[in-house]
């Protein structure tokens, strides 16, 4: 038995595929969880699923899900009880990040409705759904369970050119801490992981980088440059890894009394 304590619990981790949440359904697995990784790109989640299986000797699944979709949410966490019997622990993560000013003189990169529209629909359409699925499994079972909102401290300091992102990510906030209030009586932790800048991700592409550093009228470099040289009192950048096993212990009743609460994590950038 490790410390952790999470053999043979049953994990969904939302956007699992890729970034974060690769790392967090890595993290799980090696801790002895049972694993399912829940995304909507069906060719990288089965892959990712079967090579983890293989490496960490314990199960992984794919489910494909669109977050967006109440029927895709009610599905994933129904066919997870099915196969699995259970559902210990929801990880929130599945997001998107499109980089818009709120006004744009150029008109290249304005936010519009329709960028508005996805991020909403994804990082907080899609949240509140997998969590009212989720919470209603683990309360109906009785067993009670752990929800772990990924977040970001955008959501906290905002961030310029993503005011769109940011938003989601302060709502989240909110989220976490009113669910915290409603579940903790049924025996459901609720708590928030906020991300700093991190090394490569699925949302910090190409072309995101891009679009951001067109936002900040900087070149890519210039923004690379100051991921780091500016704003982190570390020094350098978030690791993936670094997060996943944050989220892990929150998962785990070693933290069994962190609940409502958002863990910052980002080198001393943020405040709180």
């Amino acid at each position: 038995m490790s410390w952790l304590n999470l053999e043979n619990k049953v994990v969904i981790v939302t956007g699992g595929a890729s970034g974060i949440g690769k790392a967090c359904c890595e993290s799980f697995a090696a801790n002895g969880a049972r694993v399912v990784i829940a995304d909507v790109d069906k060719v990288a989640g089965e892959d990712t699923a079967a090579r983890m299986g293989k490496a960490f000797n314990t199960q992984v699944h794919f489910q494909p899900v669109d977050v967006t979709k109440a029927a895709d949410t009610a599905r994933m966490v129904k066919d997870t009880v099915a196969k699995l019997g259970r559902l210990d622990i929801l990880v929130n993560n599945a997001g998107i990040n499109i980089p818009r000013l709120l006004v744009d003189p150029k008109g290249q990169q304005e936010l519009g409705e329709d960028v508005w529209d996805k991020m909403m629909a994804i990082n907080l359409k899609g949240v509140y759904q997998c969590a009212q699925q989720a919470a209603k499994a683990m309360t109906e079972a009785g067993a009670g369970g752990v929800i772990i909102n990924i977040t970001s401290e955008s959501g906290l300091e905002g961030s310029e050119g993503q005011s769109g992102y940011s938003a989601t990510k302060a709502a989240m906030y909110g989220l976490t801490r009113s669910w915290a209030k409603e579940l903790g009586k049924r025996g459901v932790r609720v708590a928030g992981v906020a991300p700093g800048i991190l090394e490569a991700t699925g949302l910090r592409s190409e072309s995101y980088e891009n679009a951001l550093a067109y936002s900040r009228n900087i070149t890519v470099a210039d923004l690379r440059k100051g991921y780091v040289a500016t704003s982190i009192p570390l020094g350098r950048a978030g690791k993936l890894t670094e997060v996943a096993d944050l989220v892990t212990y929150l998962a785990s009743d070693r933290a069994s009394y962190i609940h409502g609460t958002v863990v910052n994590i980002s080198g001393g950038k943020s405040r709180e």
